[in-house]
């Protein structure tokens, strides 16, 4: 059998998250190549492109997705970028995986769906928390029916000492669509509803908090302060978001908090047969034998390529075949829907239904 045509990647940011996403699909060379490469700084796309071996520094990322020996196109970049070049990419013909968020918000959550279904081609969202062992290993006990029916949820991430780069794009609202919920939240939020098997979610009850960021604390290690910039987001959030089906997912999340936290992501699930817990690394089953309760310990494997690894060549199997990504544009946009749902109910103080319309 024939090897299949390398998929060509052009990438767009070579920061942090790009240098990732070079690392990762570079263990899978027999697939893909990247092609081109571009930043908001030059030298940084140039210095990558000589560790990499990538043939083409663009210009710009507009020169980028112009390019014909282009096929997919990885955005890599701040928050309030990521539904004008996904469009552009789409309208240009390639493929997408879009870091998360996939939108600033709803609006251009929206847009980007509409893109992909005028376009055809496949958008995928970066969220890894699906591929991690753990995580894995959960589904496939709950896809053979081991918890029941799984009726509510809870999930989050609390970090106490964690506000990353204050001052920066990261804290200003308009540029990063939200604090700590956008920024973690919406990996709990894909990762409770891919366990939940799911769900539509149709109403939000929620309250956020700003009580350590105008003040100059919490400030965590990532990022680079800019302490004469803007600090308008929140810092907590917390949420009950409904389901149509009557299930219910309860969603905490902070960057900076006084409470006793290990500091550790974590989802617990409650279903009518038993139950899931994962906190970080570890991970357990609850049921009930004999009248007895019972835990079952999970443990990931010693040697595992690792949760990026999978989503990679998930996206590059979807562009092959045409199959409807885990994480989808939709997926994406049922995120940006709670989160704003989130904020606009801490803001009015009472229920938001979401609007799904396009």
């Amino acid at each position: 059998m024939s090897k299949p045509v390398k998929l060509r990647i052009g990438l767009i940011g070579a920061g942090n998250i790009g240098n990732v996403h070079l690392q990762e699909f570079g263990k899978l060379k027999d697939e893909c190549e990247f092609v081109a490469i571009t930043d908001t700084y030059l030298p940084l796309a140039e210095q990558r492109s000589a560790q990499y071996g990538i043939p083409v520094v663009s210009p710009s990322p507009e020169a980028l997705i112009a390019r014909d020996d282009v096929d997919a196109v990885i955005v890599a970049v701040p928050n309030m970028a990521h539904a004008a070049l996904t469009i552009a990419a789409l309208e240009s013909g390639k493929h997408v995986l879009v870091e998360k968020p996939m939108g600033l918000d709803s609006a251009a959550a929206k847009a980007i769906v509409r893109a992909q279904k005028r376009s055809g081609k496949t958008v995928m969202v970066a969220h890894q928390m699906r591929w991690e062992p753990l995580s894995l290993q959960v589904k496939g006990q709950i896809d053979r029916g081991e918890l029941g029916k799984i009726y509510t949820a809870k999930t989050g991430w609390y970090r106490r000492k964690g506000i990353p780069g204050w001052g920066t794009w990261f804290t200003r609202h308009e540029q990063s669509g939200g604090g700590p919920l956008i920024d973690i939240g919406v990996h709990m939020l894909d990762l409770a509803f891919f366990l939940m098997g799911e769900p539509k979610p149709v109403a939000v009850y929620g309250s956020t908090y700003a009580e350590f960021g105008p003040r100059k604390k919490g400030i965590g290690n990532w990022g680079k302060p800019d302490w004469n910039g803007v600090y308008d987001v929140e810092d907590l959030a917390t949420a009950i978001i409904k389901m149509d089906d009557g299930t219910s997912l309860t969603l905490e999340v902070s960057w900076a908090v006084h409470m006793d936290t290990d500091n550790s992501p974590f989802v617990q699930l409650m279903g009518s047969d038993g139950g899931a817990v994962i906190r970080g690394s570890e991970g357990k089953f609850l049921t009930e034998r004999f009248d007895q309760t019972v835990d079952v310990t999970l443990t990931s494997p010693e040697e595992d390529e690792g949760a990026r690894v999978r989503l990679s060549r998930h996206f590059l199997h979807c562009v092959r075949t045409g199959e409807t990504p885990w994480t989808s544009a939709e997926t994406g946009l049922r995120s940006n829907l709670i989160i704003d749902a989130i904020y606009e109910s801490s803001r009015t103080g009472g229920e938001v239904k979401l609007d799904w319309s396009l």
